[in-house]
């Protein structure tokens, strides 16, 4: 909203410093203290506020170390970094941009799903929360709105430049903008993946628009459940999206520089820098809430922040054609979710084979087989941030291998 309005000014009145809401820099600089102070200022009220409504966090007695002092403790606290991450978006970012449009869908519906979930639990005194299969069709219905515009949407394309000869640095750049499914391919030089591919054949390239959507379904789901779960000690579901959020703004704007992307042979994605904007947004909610959230923590964020997280991500990443790097930047997540997989699986075949259950892991997720091994909750989440961090810097370090 402040973009348009400063620019108003400057082309009407032409009011000196209005110009400089042009600068994606400076509108992604104001975001960020935005959101922090947004969290400052009505994080600590939304806490009392559900405190008063008696929005506790009931707590499962699972044997783990200083657990059950966290009973009672407020929960669905994931509206404070709703709030920190929305105005300022909505403020500072253009509006009409079809990828900031498509995030801020992702964040009101993921945040939605959450809510329901929590208000199920909270509420309703149901702890099974929403059923599964109606988070499914809800994460099933983001995948398709995503999908289908970034496949459909004609301001979604990559640009290609013809290249240079010698001594040709005045004449203009020449190039062409196309639509594609193609998405960077980390490690590997001179190469992108086209999701044409995987009809390997049997049908033509017109049917693309489904393989694509359904990868777009399973990475949302994915990367949205991996941060659900993840979410289930102090501070290590916002530390970590605050780690991926700083390296989703660095990449997007990598992707949205034409002398950068095309140094780095990344795919130049025209209004894509944006997305800077937003992810700026993001990480400062994440430190903002973080602030509550940190051993020991007088909020937990509940389903309706970490469902938005990182169904979120998911969204980012598919955005500026990196969701190959969500593997890597996103391991924390990804070793979260398979830790439950392996430990359900495990189970039931060898309850189906033995008669009786067996585990591969203390208990899973991951975290919590860590915290029987003896490892305290804040040593426990700072060692895995470290893990974080240096998979991130990995992410990066693949753009140069390129």
């Amino acid at each position: 909203m402040l973009y348009y309005l400063f620019q108003f000014l400057d082309e009407r009145y032409n009011i000196p410093g209005a110009g400089v809401f042009q600068y994606i820099s400076f509108r992604a600089l104001g975001a960020v203290v935005t959101s922090l102070f947004i969290a400052a200022v009505f994080g600590r009220r939304i806490i009392d506020t559900l405190r008063n409504l008696q929005i506790g966090e009931s707590i499962r007695d699972l044997g783990l170390e200083g657990q059950m002092q966290k009973r009672g403790t407020p929960t669905m606290g994931g509206f404070i970094i709703l709030a920190s991450l929305l105005v300022p978006a909505l403020l500072f970012a253009k509006l009409s941009n079809v990828y900031v449009v498509l995030a801020l869908v992702s964040t009101v519906w993921t945040g939605l799903i959450g809510f329901l979930d929590d208000y199920i639990k909270v509420f309703r005194k149901n702890k099974e929360g929403l059923q599964g299969k109606f988070k499914v069709v809800g994460q099933v219905g983001l995948g398709l709105i995503v999908g289908l515009t970034l496949y459909y949407n004609d301001y979604v394309k990559i640009r290609k430049y013809a290249p240079r000869r010698l001594n040709t640095s005045d004449v203009p750049d020449v190039y062409t903008d196309i639509k594609s499914t193609l998405t960077t391919v980390p490690f590997v030089k001179n190469i992108d993946f086209d999701y044409s591919t995987l009809l390997f054949g049997f049908l033509p390239d017109s049917y693309t628009w489904i393989v694509y959507v359904v990868v777009c379904i399973f990475i949302i789901t994915a990367v949205s459940n991996g941060a659900n779960i993840t979410d289930g000690i102090d501070g290590l579901a916002a530390g970590t999206s605050v780690i991926i959020g700083l390296t989703l703004g660095v990449l997007a704007w990598l992707s949205s520089n034409k002398i950068a992307s095309q140094y780095l042979t990344i795919m130049y994605i025209p209004n894509s820098g944006e997305l800077v904007i937003f992810c700026a947004a993001f990480v400062g909610a994440c430190v903002g809430f973080l602030w509550y959230n940190s051993y020991p923590a007088q909020v937990f964020m509940g389903d309706t922040g970490s469902l938005m997280l990182g169904g979120v991500i998911a969204v980012l990443f598919l955005a500026i054609r990196k969701e190959l790097m969500i593997p890597l930047v996103c391991g924390i997540f990804l070793a979260e979710n398979i830790s439950v997989i392996m430990q359900v699986t495990y189970f039931k075949y060898t309850k189906q084979k033995y008669g009786e259950g067996k585990r591969i892991f203390l208990m899973a997720p991951l975290h919590h087989h860590f915290q029987k091994k003896g490892y305290h909750e804040a040593k426990l989440v700072t060692r895995f941030w470290i893990v974080g961090i240096i998979l991130a810097v990995m992410a990066l370090a693949t753009l140069k291998l390129r």
